[in-house]
Order: C-alpha cells, then structure tokens, then sequence
C-alpha cells in the first residue's frame, strides 16, 4: 500500500485542525445524532425533507472528520526554520525584478495556504522557485500568471 502523503502543518496549524475535529465529534456529530432521531420520529422516511437534510449533514460533518484525521495522522510538524535559505516554515521577503515590488511571504504546507494572509503553499509556483535559495538570489517563477523573476531580500 502506497505511503499517505505528508501534509506540511505549523504547530498552530495541527491544533487548530485538532480543534476542529474535536468540535465535529463532541459537538456537531451529536447533533446531527439527535437531528436524525427527530426527524425519524416524524414518521415516513420517504418523503421527509428533515431526515433528507439530516442525513446529508450527517454525510458532510463524517466526511469532514474523516478528512481532519486523516490530516492529523500523515501530519509533519514544521519546525522551526533554518533561515540560511527559504524552506517551509520561514518568512521570505522578495522583491519582483524589473518592478522594484515588495512582498513578503510566509511558506506553509498546502492545508494552511491562505494568500490573504500572506502564507503560501510550499506546492505554488513561486513558493518552488525560491525554496533552497538564499538572502540576494533571484529565482525565475512560471506560473499560470505568466513568467517573471524575484530576489531574495531577506528571510526570517
């Protein structure tokens, strides 16, 4: 059988996953219990629009928990970075050749990716670039955005 993929998490990354999935299983799947037991009370099944909606809650919250401890189980923790060079866990900051643009960026697995917060996953084009290079070297990025180039400013 094939090795589960590594799923790249923060420490802060894994419990907010665990969290999750102890809200799902403490609180969310007891209630989808308790949903079902109404709705069967109501009487025929067939056409019951409450046990259609509860049994499909109930399908989204166990596949949800089935996903979330699956993340758990095939998790690595990042720790913290070497700052020699850009790796998953460390804070680069870049700047865009030819537009004199700044940008910084934190390099995370792919579960935590969240551009709007600035964090990035390790699998993005410019995220593939860059990692293994260091402080003053420029990286060459294709992606779906077109081609362009980025220097290394600094890495935290």
């Amino acid at each position: 059988m094939p090795k589960a993929k590594e799923i790249y998490l923060t420490s802060e990354g894994l419990d907010e996953i665990k969290k999750e999935l102890e809200h799902l299983k403490l609180v969310k799947r007891p209630e989808v219990i308790n949903a079902l037991k109404d709705a069967r009370a109501l009487g025929d099944l067939s056409e019951n629009a409450e046990y259609d909606a509860a049994r499909n809650e109930q399908a989204i919250v166990e596949g949800r928990i089935v996903e979330l401890e699956a993340m758990v189980e095939n998790a690595v923790v990042i720790e913290k970075a070497n700052t020699d060079c850009v790796s998953i866990g460390t804070k680069v900051k870049i700047e865009y050749v030819g537009d004199n643009d700044t940008e910084e960026y934190s390099i995370v697995g792919s579960k935590e990716a969240d551009p709007f917060q600035n964090k990035i996953s390790n699998e993005s084009p410019i995220a593939q670039a860059i990692m293994g290079l260091k402080v003053g070297d420029i990286a060459h990025v294709s992606s779906p955005n077109g081609q362009y180039d980025v220097k290394i400013l600094q890495i935290v």
